[in-house]
């Protein structure tokens, strides 16, 4: 559903504001980065993973991490949270950075680094943070493209930082959409059971087929050396984490962009269905960060994550389109209109949205580096500007109120041609 970074153009539209599923939109007046600070953010990177709140976020994590659904945390934005999703973000723009394009490369489609190497390669050196494993995702067979593919990584906490989290932090992120079986895994829209616990199959808990099958296909049938799935892979290695570090305080993180927000929702529905994430005394507490992230399943997806207390923040640029998809036409706000639960497409958790664009790059809504800066940008805003997406608006509004008018007169002309054989009339 994505790439990553694009450069930085001329002036963006910017405002920041919540919501839950059940919200409206409230409309803020847009704001505008200056340029020569928007290029900046895209460069710098963190220099400490909690550099900015020291003891404090210890204190809170359990919070920061949705414990309370961010009550009180999101609007207005806490500088605690807010450094931690841009955090959690740099890490999944890694999975972009590191992602090897190159069709002369041997590691085309794979990872550029090995995983020692990976965050520093990426400016990340200093994050704290030690991978543990590779992830690898296998699409759709059916444009020549479906084997296993590098699509993120597992990563532990290391003991300083550790110690200043607050608690031992195992990590998952995903990149987004690249290979052309991805692309087709998102275009299959169509709901399906999830049924990932044997032993409870719900089958009225449905999520989108395409998504389901990235995260379960395998290509053992089509290579000699597999990865197994990406469910395979990830379950195995957060089930040995979670062991090995049950004597200490514990976060599960899973941060994805676009359709790797999707897989990061899936496996967190899955950790916590088949309780994985349960030790002697308590669950170890599960946090999704998406960005960008798309709908995953039903109505009743939506209400197991919420038993399962599968804590989602979803970052959202609201002129993002891929937010609005799968559903949509058939999503959360038909149920006023008496659609059944298992029909519409429903998101899950707490909306942190942004509203940016550029009109010279459209296609920026979707950037996960641009996500990234603006969170950065929030304390070099400035008002000022040209409202390039207000005067759009405008312009559109004014246009539908023409093609509106010839409409009505078309309408006109037609019902009266059934009492007059000939008709002469000028628009």
């Amino acid at each position: 559903m994505a790439t990553a970074a694009a450069a930085a153009a001329s002036s963006c539209a910017v405002s920041l504001h919540t919501r839950t599923w059940r919200c409206r939109w409230k409309s803020r007046m847009p704001v505008v980065v200056a340029p020569e600070k928007w290029e900046a953010a895209m460069k710098v990177r963190s220099s400490s993973p909690v550099a900015s709140t020291g003891c404090e976020l210890a204190s809170i994590w359990r919070k920061i991490q949705g414990a309370d659904d961010w009550a009180g945390l999101v609007e207005p934005l806490n500088p605690v949270l807010r450094d931690e999703v841009v955090r959690y973000g740099e890490l999944v723009t890694a999975c972009y950075e590191a992602f090897d394009l190159d069709r002369a490369s041997p590691r085309f489609l794979q990872c550029k680094h090995g995983k020692e190497r990976l965050l520093h390669e990426t400016g990340l050196g200093s994050a704290g943070y030690e991978i543990s494993r590779y992830i690898y995702a296998t699409g759709p067979d059916i444009l020549g493209d479906g084997g296993g593919r590098w699509i993120g990584y597992v990563a532990v906490a290391t003991d300083e930082v550790a110690r200043r989290l607050g608690r031992r932090d195992v990590l998952v992120a995903f990149r987004g959409t690249v290979t052309k079986s991805e692309w087709a895994a998102n275009l299959m829209s169509s709901l399906t059971p999830a049924r990932l616990d044997p032993h409870g199959p719900r089958p009225e808990v449905m999520v989108e087929s395409g998504f389901l099958t990235l995260y379960t296909n395998s290509d053992s049938q089509r290579r000699r050396f597999s990865h197994g799935s990406c469910r395979e892979q990830l379950l195995k290695e957060v089930a040995r984490l979670v062991k090995k570090h049950e004597a200490e305080e514990m976060s599960l993180t899973l941060a994805g962009h676009s359709m790797g927000s999707a897989l990061a929702l899936l496996l967190g529905y899955d950790l916590a269905e088949l309780g994985l994430n349960w030790r002697a005394e308590a669950a170890v507490p599960i946090t999704v960060y998406s960005y960008g992230g798309p709908r995953v399943g039903n109505w009743w997806f939506k209400e197991r994550c919420d038993e399962l207390a599968v804590k989602v923040l979803r970052v959202v640029n609201v002129r993002d389109p891929v937010t609005k998809l799968p559903g949509l036409f058939l999503n959360e706000s038909l149920r006023r209109w008496g659609a059944t639960a298992s029909q519409c497409y429903t998101h899950v958790g707490v909306e942190l949205a942004l509203d940016f664009f550029e009109a010279k790059n459209p296609a920026c809504v979707h950037d996960m580096a641009k996500y990234v800066a603006l969170l950065k940008c929030r304390r070099c805003i400035s008002a000022g500007g040209v409202d390039w997406v207000g005067k759009a608006a405008v312009l559109l509004k004014k246009k539908m109120e023409e093609l509106s008018w010839l409409f009505r007169k078309v309408a006109h002309l037609i019902n009266h041609s059934s009492c007059s054989s000939e008709i002469n009339y000028k628009i």
